[in-house]
């Protein structure tokens, strides 16, 4: 998940993601004997492909410097699994800023507890976004399927790029949300009767249309109930 542009995984390959574009902040605390941790963090969206920075901005030792890590490992691990049907948040910034501890009961498990509880509960303002990846198509048919194979690349959600001719073939250049290209081969086969070809890369991260996205969250909880049972 990418906040302000977050992204979260949902295919095999690259998968969903999720990002963010708002700048809350927030803070955890954890409490009880010999678990106290305190910790405020500021989350803001970085530029797609950044990943994850993490900022120490704690002044005058409000936070005394070997729990700071720990603060960060929280956030690591929370960060896997984002506000947005549990799919990792990604291309962010956290800026540790304020704090305090305890000198008996504070120790390094708990400020990782209290960063990973700042990062929960401060996402979900962080207006997150879904994201998936974009795979470039290229598909090699004969003549007389062409318009087949664009019209089956568009329900797709494909975007044609163009076509052009290649010896006996004519070959279609489309970018392809990944999530619907499942089965593609075999709807491929169909439709030139064995004689289409294709291949595909990688192209990058594009946010999932709202219907969409709705349709992937839905199927994402389902699957992680399922997994539960």
């Amino acid at each position: 998940m990418v906040l302000n542009t977050c992204a979260t995984n949902g295919a095999e390959s690259s998968g969903f993601r999720v990002t963010r574009s708002a700048l809350p902040h927030f803070c955890a605390s954890t409490g009880g004997r010999g678990q106290y941790g305190d910790c405020w963090i500021r989350v803001a969206p970085l530029a797609r492909g950044s990943g994850f920075v993490f900022e120490d901005k704690i002044v005058g030792g409000v936070i005394p410097r070997q729990y700071i890590p720990a603060v960060e490992k929280g956030i690591v691990e929370a960060m896997g699994r984002g506000p947005v049907a549990g799919y990792p948040l990604v291309d962010f910034k956290v800026e540790l800023y304020d704090g305090s501890y305890h000198d008996v009961d504070s120790n390094e498990m708990s400020f990782k507890m209290a960063g990973i509880l700042a990062f929960r509960n401060v996402t979900p303002s962080c207006k997150p976004v879904l994201l998936e990846p974009i795979m470039e198509v290229e598909v090699w048919t004969p003549d007389e399927y062409q318009g087949s194979v664009m019209g089956d690349l568009s329900s797709r959600r494909g975007q044609i790029l163009g076509t052009e001719p290649d010896g006996r073939l004519v070959k279609v250049k489309a970018l392809v949300p990944e999530a619907d290209l499942d089965r593609y081969a075999t709807a491929l086969h169909s439709i030139t009767h064995g004689r289409g070809t294709y291949r595909q890369k990688f192209h990058a991260y594009e946010q999932v249309p709202a219907e969409a996205a709705q349709r992937v969250i839905e199927a994402r909880k389902k699957e992680l109930e399922e997994a539960k049972a």
